[in-house]
């Protein structure tokens, strides 16, 4: 995510394999190959950003930089930012059914326990 005041840039993947291609043939530093492609850029920032590069080209080759990667990655269960993923129309049923069905049951608990609550206070107070 870009700071207050800079712009989030997106290059080509042809451009980042170029300059990743030229930075290894010409033995460039990271500082030469800033100055030489992403002029006007945050010097630090634009020198992460080549080396995020190179490792990706190195570990994964061109096809590596072609993958989006900005952003989050997403949950460990595959899908996008974390939502659940889709159920079938029946199982989806069948769950609100059941969901349903067990505050029912609460309830009927909750009712059930309040009448025999109700009926040891008035077998207490007979006693009494």
């Amino acid at each position: 995510m870009a700071k207050k005041g800079q712009i989030q840039r997106k290059y080509s993947t042809e451009f980042k394999i170029s300059v990743i291609v030229d930075m290894r043939e010409h033995h460039l530093s990271y500082r030469e190959t800033v100055r030489k492609y992403l002029q006007g850029v945050s010097p630090t920032s634009a020198i992460g950003t080549i080396q995020r590069w190179e490792r990706i080209y190195l570990e994964e080759g061109a096809e590596g930089l072609m993958k989006e990667r900005r952003g989050r990655a997403c949950s460990a269960s595959g899908t996008k930012r974390g939502r659940p993923p889709k159920l079938d129309k029946k199982v989806e049923e069948d769950l609100i059914a059941e969901n349903q069905r067990l505050r029912m049951e609460i309830e009927y608990l909750k009712k059930l326990s309040a009448l025999v609550l109700a009926e040891e206070r008035e077998n207490g107070k007979k006693q009494k």
